[in-house]
């Protein structure tokens, strides 16, 4: 195998850079006013308002001090000293100069063996679902954000840094207007969210036919729609059995992580080949990130399900749909070597999750975590090959 140290070579289909505090606002239309991202002093501590509302998404929005890479590693491995999540996470420390500055962070992907990464908000993952109940100012908030993205990481930059814009679905035409334009500014990929879309009086499927503009424009560009996990909006399931509780990043009661496991992304994924969207679009890819492989099992054994008790509505069978359509990031705990029966093994991607605290402790320690007992060819392909092929970039 490259030997890491002298050759970087891996490629990381999940990193996270913490957001500037200006990452909202700078280019945020300010007509928008409290319907928008705003800052706020409470009790000394600079907060968030979203739509007019405090947002807890994230307890520190200033990022500083954040918790170590992988500070929870063990906790995620079977929390051997029994520690609650608060504990597991440790001292915090001072936020570090590659979290949030892109020529720091490329002097510190090549000394952890990284050719490229694409990479994903921390913060922005969770806001969506704040401003569910205005899709204009949803939209507007969110291509500030991407505008910001690009200013400050860049959509390719050096050809080894691809941060991936957010895209509500809120607006439908207003998504396909943003996806069009970030398509043009060089984006080699873009991020919805794992959840049925809110409109009024209730939900409507992202594979209603009224999205077709998004997605066919998706399919037209071979830009490849990652769903990355964050605030699906499934709260409203957990509130049937625990009243009163807030979702939040990370601090969940046992029975919210328990109801809500893979429950989105599995859901979003049976709905787009249930509702035939490969059908109308056969060139659409789609990549599920930071949402583990747990669910995939038990999805294709349901997909089969349905193709047997519903002779002739699926064109193909939908188990092969899936699989020839959806690229996967396990994460790092699963169990890889068993899911390969499952999923192809170019299907699959190297998502480290760094620098967050549920991730690996640095990108390579995935490769002697999760990729044991696999051939070397494979490894290459789920490490670097893969997420070149899904991109559709040169190799880095």
């Amino acid at each position: 195998m490259t030997n890491q140290a002298t050759e970087p070579w891996i490629f990381d289909f999940d990193n996270h850079y913490y957001e500037a505090e200006d990452a909202f606002t700078r280019y945020q239309d300010r007509s928008l006013r409290n319907r928008g991202v705003r800052w706020v002093e409470i009790d000394g501590r600079r907060r968030l308002l979203v739509g007019g509302s405090l947002n807890s998404y994230i307890a520190n929005p200033t990022f500083d001090p954040v918790a170590k890479p992988g500070a929870l590693y063990d906790w995620y491995r079977g929390n051997p000293r029994q520690q609650t999540i608060k504990d597991a996470f440790g001292e915090l420390e001072p936020r570090r100069a590659e979290y949030r500055d892109r020529k720091s962070r490329l002097a510190v992907m090549t000394a952890q063996g990284l050719a490229g990464t694409l990479l994903f908000p921390t913060l922005g993952v969770g806001l969506e679902d704040a401003l569910r109940g205005d899709p204009q100012a949803c939209a507007k908030v969110f291509e500030a954000f991407n505008r910001w993205l690009d200013d400050d990481w860049g959509y390719r930059y050096e050809g080894r840094l691809f941060a991936v814009p957010y895209i509500p679905l809120l607006d439908p035409v207003a998504a396909a207007a943003e996806l069009a334009r970030v398509i043009e500014a060089g984006a080699v990929a873009v991020n919805v969210r794992n959840a049925p879309v809110p409109v009024a009086g209730g939900y409507r499927s992202p594979f209603d036919p009224v999205y077709d503009p998004f997605w066919g424009l998706a399919a037209e560009a071979r830009i490849p729609v990652a769903t990355h996990a964050g605030l699906d909006g499934y709260d409203s399931l957990v509130q049937m059995w625990e009243p009163g509780g807030e979702e939040s990043s990370l601090f969940r009661s046992p029975l919210r992580g328990i109801v809500t496991k893979g429950r989105a992304v599995s859901d979003f994924y049976a709905a787009a080949v249930c509702h035939k969207i490969f059908d109308r679009f056969p060139a659409l890819r789609f990549a599920s990130v930071e949402n583990g492989a747990s669910w995939v099992p038990e999805l294709l054994h349901r997909l089969d399900d349905a193709a047997t008790r519903n002779p002739g509505y699926f064109r193909e069978h939908p188990r092969e749909v899936f699989g020839e359509h959806v690229w996967i990031t396990p994460f790092w705990e699963d169990h890889i070597d068993e899911l390969v029966g499952d999923v192809r093994v170019d299907r699959l991607l190297l998502g480290s999750d760094w620098p967050h605290a549920e991730g690996t402790r640095e990108p390579a320690d995935f490769l002697t975590e999760s990729l044991n007992g696999l051939s070397d060819a494979d490894v290459r392909r789920i490490a670097r090959d893969n997420a070149l092929d899904v991109l559709g970039i040169p190799a880095v």
